[in-house]
């Protein structure tokens, strides 16, 4: 079992390339009549593409390597991570995952990080302090890819054994959303004698989500009509990952707009209101070096090899974000997901990518909740 630390270095022939790529980007007509009506082009892209040539990521390498990142033997594959470790004399000290999910990397989460890690600094109750980890999930940026498939239940797998074999500790927290959240999921399903609680920003469903009530009933009917507005991005990635990945790791323009038009969605509010420019282009930066756009599709096309998952025994607590797909999720089917749901909240801001968009209020609830169960 070998821990290797970690430093970010990319060849400055990668990002000449990658200048020039982005130079030479051949911009077509837009479908929509107005912004991001038909997805990010026209205008948008080409104001994305003049960021993306004036962003400097020396600065940003620099900012990422001042933490403490490392590859570890997770599982036959390597595991990315950074640890933030837990800084002054909290009374308490909790070991704490925090996971990402798509189109993301491990870089969303570092500001959160360092308010958990930190309450002193950040002006919160000192009283408890969190041991952080951040990985890259599988296939993401500097996450190797296993040999199998890349379910949910795969992923908590190789946490668990990061968090307890590679890492030595007895008990741990999680939090995330999205693919990083299902894994969570796992975590407390199936090895909730080590973790001391899971709390999620994307509540979820129970092995049987057949509707038991109206409230259910109209919940799935919006998810499926939102399926059918917008789920393209999902379908194409779950059934033909190979063929736009091709486009995508050719083309940074692309892989900009591919994930930009997420980003643009899921936010609460104005995209550039509530992230900074610099994390997102961070994020196309680490998918364009890595190669990786197309192996972080894989959990997408490995969707159906996801075994029922069993109720989720450790401590819950659910934050809920205020995105499309989470509009309306009534409480009774986390309830009947879990067998100990502890909260259950609407944020009151903050979307998919809520550890990012408000870092102050994700810790402060985090903080809350694992000092309520702890």
């Amino acid at each position: 079992m070998s821990i290797d630390e970690f430093r970010i270095q990319l060849p400055d022939d990668l990002l000449d390339d990658l200048r020039a790529r982005l130079t030479a980007t051949r911009f077509v007509q837009p479908v929509g009549s107005s912004p991001w009506e038909g997805g990010a082009g026209g205008p948008v892209l080409h104001e994305l593409v003049e960021s993306w040539l004036a962003f400097d990521w020396r600065a940003q390498e620099e900012r990422l390597n001042a933490y403490d990142q490392y590859l570890a033997d997770v599982g036959g594959h390597r595991i990315h991570f950074v640890r933030v470790p837990a800084a002054g004399s909290a009374e308490t000290r909790i070991p704490l995952l925090l996971l990402h999910g798509w189109p993301s990397a491990y870089t969303e989460y570092l500001p959160l990080a360092e308010r958990l890690a930190n309450p002193a600094g950040s002006g919160s109750d000192a009283r408890i302090a969190f041991d952080v980890i951040v990985p890259s999930l599988p296939g993401f940026v500097f996450s190797e890819l296993p040999d199998r498939p890349l379910t949910r239940q795969a992923i908590a797998d190789d946490l668990h054994e990061l968090m307890t074999t590679v890492l030595g500790y007895d008990r741990y927290a999680a939090f995330g959303g999205d693919i990083g959240g299902g894994a969570a999921t796992w975590l407390g399903a199936e090895h909730a004698d080590r973790l001391i609680g899971v709390q999620l920003i994307h509540a979820p469903f129970p092995a049987d989500d057949e509707p038991q009530s109206d409230d259910e009933r109209a919940y799935l009917a919006s998810v499926d009509a939102y399926d059918a507005a917008d789920g393209g991005y999902s379908e194409i990635m779950a059934t033909r990952p190979d063929t736009i990945a091709a486009a995508l790791g050719d083309s940074p323009a692309g892989l900009l707009a591919w994930i930009a038009d997420k980003w643009h969605d899921w936010v609460d509010g104005d995209l550039d209101s509530v992230v900074p420019r610099d994390a997102l282009l961070t994020i196309a930066t680490l998918y364009w070096a890595t190669g990786s756009i197309g192996t972080s599709f894989r959990q997408y096309f490995d969707y159906e090899a996801n075994p029922p998952r069993p109720p989720i025994v450790a401590p819950l607590g659910v934050l809920l974000s205020r995105e499309p797909v989470m509009d309306g999720f009534p409480r009774s089917l986390a309830e009947r997901a879990a067998d100990d749901l502890r909260s259950f909240e609407v944020a009151p801001r903050g979307g998919h990518f809520l550890g990012l968009e408000q870092p102050d209020l994700a810790a402060d609830r985090i903080r809350s909740f694992f000092a309520s169960i702890s």
